[in-house]
């Protein structure tokens, strides 16, 4: 009757349901028994000895999977360009989880190289990396930051932006192409007019995506490796030749290592490591040779800085080589976003740099700078062993107005057990009379020949000297430390 058939009816549409039903359910259960058989990024916590509480720093581990550019149409020989190549391997590493994109021996021509989450970027043995050296190659422009600035400009050689768990390993080389960058080393008007441009867009809230500067000739050469708001980095092993701007340049990160790295860059701007804005970063074991500074400290550039608010803090470096450079650590200038709980420890620079341990700043910062500490450390020749200076401007003291002045505080600063071949003088402390320096410890620290024993402090509280010792004074015998003196 009427009955039996609505029964059959409803029979029917329940199977159905439940055959629906049991084809998500088995789907759900494949992509999870997927997502629990896939191998994934790893971690092995790194505790990091300080004076200060640091918390520990994930090391990546990345799945046993390899990705080798030659697979993806890569051809090696120094001639054809491979930058779509790398980014196919890229893309196919981070779709399947995570895993190694492998540069093999031989020299590979390419243009950037843009990171994707859970990649770590290998180069093999022998393996050389040459990037062009042609701008066009470097274009569109990608959100970056220029000496504490953020703009749009020319691609960095190696770019990540808002990437977690990357890392570039390996005992291969990033050797750019120079030529062309060279050339924009110089600072003719137009340049300058540019930096000109971007500091009055900085310091007036135009947007950051209306700041474009990677064009005509403004020439604001890109960094070699940039990572922007990234997490959990690596950076292990590989050799670095020449870099048209910074070198290394970690950018609002947080988590990272850089270790037994090799890096010699000697053109203009040429820091080894920098680390702006950037949280739990550990550098140990690695050899810095540089025509600028070797380990530079920053926070970001007046009100720019201001807005994005973030200090640069908890940073250890340790047992690292710096072979020439001007500073082995450089604090500043661009500090405007705070700058605290940094140790540097059992580091030599046994030729000579122009300072050992440098702090600078302006009027126009603001911010702070403190819980300094740097210990056993042993270099030759040095202008000072430590200096503070508040007032450095370099171009910008007359290219650009203040547009707000902002005093930056100083202060728990510790150096301890050094030991230097000769100085012109130990220390130079040069404070704001507006909000002076205070709290300097300087314990245990020897030279060996000095040109001048007269230590210049001025605005400087509470500093407490202790055990600082020379051999003798000869101020004839270091009359060449003077072609280190910088103008400002």
């Amino acid at each position: 009757g009427l009955g039996d058939v609505y029964k059959r009816q409803n029979i029917t549409i329940m199977k159905k349901h439940y055959a629906v039903y049991h084809l998500y359910l088995v789907s759900f259960v494949c992509l999870l028994f997927i997502s629990c058989s896939s191998p994934k990024v790893s971690y092995n916590e790194i505790k990091v000895a300080a004076p200060f509480p640091m918390e520990p720093i994930k090391e990546c581990t990345f799945p046993e999977k390899d990705y080798s550019i030659a697979d993806y149409g890569a051809i090696e020989g120094g001639k054809h360009i491979n930058t779509e190549a790398i980014s196919k391997a890229i893309e196919a590493c981070n779709k399947a989880g995570g895993g190694r994109v492998v540069i093999p021996a031989g020299e590979w021509l390419t243009g950037p190289i843009h990171f994707k989450s859970n990649v770590n970027l290998h180069l093999e043995k022998d393996a050389v990396v040459r990037f062009t050296d042609n701008p066009e190659d470097y274009l569109p422009a990608v959100m970056t930051s220029w000496e504490g600035m953020e703009c749009y400009n020319y691609s960095p050689l190696v770019y990540a932006f808002e990437c977690e768990n990357i890392a570039i390993t390996g005992e291969g080389m990033l050797k750019p192409h120079m030529d062309l960058w060279k050339v924009w080393f110089k600072r003719p008007q137009p340049h300058m007019n540019a930096l000109k441009e971007l500091y009055t867009m900085a310091s007036t809230d135009v947007p950051v995506e209306q700041r474009q500067m990677a064009q005509g000739e403004n020439h604001l050469r890109p960094h070699l490796i940039h990572f922007n708001r990234c997490k959990n980095i690596l950076l292990d092993s590989f050799m670095i030749r020449e870099s048209p701007f910074w070198t290394i340049h970690m950018y609002m990160c947080d988590g990272g290592i850089a270790r037994n790295l090799n890096v010699k860059a000697h053109g203009h701007n040429s820091d080894g490591i920098d680390l702006e804005m950037t949280r739990n970063f550990l550098i140990e074991n690695c050899t810095f040779n540089q025509g600028d500074d070797a380990v530079v400290i920053k926070a970001g550039r007046n009100r720019d800085a201001w807005r994005l608010n973030t200090p640069t803090e908890n940073i250890v470096i340790r047992n690292c080589i710096i072979q020439d450079g001007q500073t082995l650590l450089g604090v500043g200038s661009e500090i405007s976003g705070g700058i605290r709980n940094i140790y540097m420890h059992d580091c030599t620079a046994p030729n000579s740099v122009h300072r050992l341990f440098f702090i600078k700043t302006n009027h126009r910062r603001g911010a702070f700078v403190e819980n300094i500490y740097m210990e056993n450390i042993k270099t030759g020749g040095t202008l000072r062993v430590f200096e503070i200076d508040t007032d450095v401007l370099y171009q910008w003291r007359d290219l650009v107005p203040t547009y707000e002045e902002r005093i930056t505080r100083i202060e728990g600063i510790h150096m301890n057990n050094i030991t230097c071949e000769s100085a012109k003088m130990i220390y130079e402390m040069r404070g704001d009379k507006k909000l002076p320096v205070k709290d300097i410890e300087l314990k245990n620290i020897h030279v060996g020949c000095i040109a001048d024993s007269v230590n210049r402090v001025e605005n400087i509280e509470n500093i407490i000297t202790e055990n600082i010792t020379y051999d003798s004074i000869d101020t004839t015998l270091l009359k060449e430390l003077d072609r280190y003196i910088t103008n400002k």
